[in-house]
């Protein structure tokens, strides 16, 4: 042990300096939101309540392909698919519970059409269980309300959606040329 680690331990230095903190900013006026009253808007990329997005002509991106399903921890999402008149997938259920969800956007990093995203609505409550269970139909409006289409846009663009730069190959690696033959 040093002088000054002696030093420190008998005169109690950190301690001290803890205090002086503690007495500078004592007497200061807190920094509290009054909530109801002044309420601040949830940043771009918010993990708030669910909304199943739709293309430029309305219609859900959706295609039932449930991987959405199979990334989430929680369990919390249920899709339901049929074959429809051209043998394609159509979804007849959607469903998300929200009160099992953990809100860790997996399922909107999995999803690889856009389908499913987290809106910056977090003001949500309710009196029973049936007002946290989101049906297809509840998750449509959702977009419609709090997202839209040009900030849906934005949102996949800035927060989820893979850009092709992010899959191009690194300057100093290595590679095979293609073009010489041996």
């Amino acid at each position: 042990m040093t002088v000054k680690q002696l030093i420190k331990r008998i005169f109690l230095i950190e301690i001290l300096k803890g205090m002086a903190l503690t007495l500078r900013t004592m007497f200061t006026k807190a920094v509290t939101r009054q909530y109801p009253e002044e309420k601040r808007e949830a940043m771009l990329g918010f993990r708030g309540l669910h909304a199943l997005s739709k293309d430029s002509s309305g219609n859900m991106k959706c295609v039932g392909c449930g991987l959405c399903v199979a990334i989430c921890p929680s369990k919390c999402i249920t899709v339901v698919t049929s074959a429809g008149v051209r043998h394609e997938k159509v979804v007849d259920r959607y469903e998300v519970d929200t009160l099992k969800c953990l809100f860790c956007a997996l399922c909107v990093e999995a999803c690889p059409y856009g389908a499913i995203v987290l809106t910056r609505h977090y003001e949500y409550s309710g009196y029973n269980k049936d007002d946290f269970y989101m049906t297809k139909e509840r998750l449509l409006e959702n977009y419609d309300k709090y997202m839209g289409e040009e900030e849906g846009r934005v949102y996949l663009e800035r927060f989820w959606k893979p850009r092709l730069e992010d899959f191009t190959t690194p300057e100093d690696q290595a590679v095979f040329d293609k073009g010489k033959k041996a």
